[in-house]
């Protein structure tokens, strides 16, 4: 289990922003069954409001939308409104402290690897590279 960082939903290869969308459900599902996702990349989640959670899960069904995808939020819905506000307030950001830079290039990385390996399609990873190269290189971070 991963929550990738928020910087790159929009640039994950479908394949990743898919499974990000599984992984958002089975997150919810266990936290409302067991009180915790119970997956040492995902602990983290527990130190935040339940709301960070809320929204990040939004920024990916609205990243699967824009692309076109269909997104039946009942699926991840039915799980949180047991153990979530069910009307947090918007935050683009959520997880500050987690979702920061370095966790930022830990998630880069772990992109690079699977496309090193053949996991990521081509195309796919120059948009990931061109976000990388803007946001970083090219400023000198």
């Amino acid at each position: 289990m991963r929550l990738w960082h928020r910087d790159l939903i929009k640039y994950l290869p479908k394949l990743q922003l898919l499974s990000q969308w599984r992984e958002c459900c089975c997150i919810a599902k266990n936290i409302a069954d067991k009180g915790t996702p119970n997956h040492i990349l995902v602990n983290k989640i527990m130190n935040y409001p339940m709301a960070d959670f809320w929204n990040y899960t939004r920024l990916v069904t609205e990243e699967m939308r824009r692309r076109g995808y269909k997104v039946d939020v009942d699926k991840f819905t039915k799980h949180y409104y047991k153990f979530g506000d069910p009307l947090p307030a918007l935050n683009n950001h959520p997880f500050v402290g987690w979702h920061n830079d370095r966790y930022l290039k830990q998630c880069y990385y772990n992109l690079s690897e699977k496309y090193d390996c053949g996991g990521i399609p081509k195309e796919e990873w120059e948009r990931i590279a061109v976000y990388w190269y803007m946001a970083h290189i090219a400023k000198g971070v």
